[in-house]
């Protein structure tokens, strides 16, 4: 696959908690230079963001991030706030908790809830998959199908592990009609992200891509 299709599934990713606008503008620049999908920021960096690239680039950012406890009514709020600064994309966080205790219900109420406030704006669901076993994965699955999100998303980067190939193809086999997969957390290879898409993956959260492609082209490979 050529490196510029891979960066066509690329959110362009920054959300440390050290980050400035500085370093948002950079990553802003780079995903407009390369063709990325999007560039997925923190949310207090959203508008200045959207009036930075316009119309030239698609802006995500996070809700109920990293942990996704946060109750249904916060994170409500933070994606209409998020949407009314001019966010495209919203990828929001699971109560792990909540799937824990068996209530699918109360997670499938929340990814509704958020659906409807994203409307045409496409929703990413992250499930923290290090977090949950193999039949709560297949469960997830199930329920972001039921709530009408967009997207599956398996990780927020900032747990113990991040996507994984057997992650991915689990969800192809299980994800309903019209949900896509969003692979994320320690893509750290061109080889990898190319594997991720071929086994089912839409979208792929990374930092590094744009790195590792831009250090290939000033090695000239």
């Amino acid at each position: 696959m050529e490196q510029k299709e891979i960066l066509k599934h690329v959110d362009h990713t920054l959300l440390t908690q050290t980050a400035t606008w500085a370093e948002i503008q950079q990553i802003c620049d780079d995903a407009i230079a390369y063709g990325t999908a999007s560039v997925c920021i923190p949310a207090s960096y959203v508008k200045q963001a959207k009036a930075y690239v316009q119309d030239q680039m698609v802006v995500c950012t996070v809700i109920g991030f990293p942990n996704g406890y946060a109750t249904t009514a916060c994170k409500e709020f933070e994606a209409k706030d998020a949407l009314e600064n001019g966010a495209d994309e919203i990828d929001m966080v699971i109560n792990i908790g909540w799937v824990k205790d068996g209530k699918y219900d109360a997670v499938e109420k929340e990814i509704r809830t958020l659906k409807e406030v994203c409307g045409h704006r496409i929703l990413k669901v992250i499930i923290e998959t290090c977090l949950l076993t193999e039949a709560e994965k297949v469960k997830m699955c199930e329920v972001v199908t039921r709530g009408g999100a967009d997207y599956i998303k398996t990780s927020t980067g900032f747990s113990a592990k991040g996507a994984t190939f057997e992650d991915v193809a689990l969800f192809a086999e299980h994800i309903g009609s019209g949900v896509k997969i969003k692979a994320a957390g320690g893509i750290s290879s061109l080889e990898d992200a190319e594997r991720f898409l071929a086994l089912g993956a839409d979208r792929l959260g990374t930092s590094r891509i744009i790195k590792l492609v831009r250090q290939e082209q000033t090695e000239g490979y």
